[in-house]
């Protein structure tokens, strides 16, 4: 019989803050630029940081917001047809509110604005470590 699913869904919040952190730092970056290259209108840089990042947010936002990871007997599967077997994983690292999954043979996946990262991590080791190891090779 199969375990009940454990879902690792985006929350909502966390991509609305990211996307306010990124803009921050885009807007930032882009007065920056614009006053080392000694345009006197460096305001423009804050409405082409923040304009950039709000498209970005606006035309990712469905996508974003509908990926769901789903952790069921051994298997971490996830958006697009992604599967990962748990003992294939050999790194689990937070990044931001990203949780970063690398397996033995070197893919890497994102799952993305997690509202406790360190939770999902969590998780993730303690199905890990509840699975028998696999003899066979």
């Amino acid at each position: 019989m199969s375990e009940a699913p454990v879902r690792f869904k985006t929350d909502r919040a966390v991509y609305f803050e990211s996307h306010l952190k990124l803009a921050a730092l885009a807007m930032g970056g882009a007065m920056l630029v614009l006053w080392l290259a000694g345009n006197p209108n460096v305001w423009i840089g804050a409405a082409a940081g923040l304009g950039a990042i709000a498209l970005r947010g606006w035309y990712l936002r469905a996508q974003d917001l509908s990926a769901v990871w789903e952790l069921r007997d051994g298997l971490l599967t996830g958006p697009g047809g992604r599967r990962v077997p748990l003992d294939q994983i050999e790194t689990l690292r937070r990044i931001g509110s990203f949780v970063q999954v690398v397996t033995r043979s070197g893919d890497r996946y994102l799952i993305k604005y997690q509202a406790d990262p360190a939770a999902t991590i969590a998780a993730l080791r303690r199905a890990q470590n509840t699975r028998p190891k696999d003899t066979t090779a």
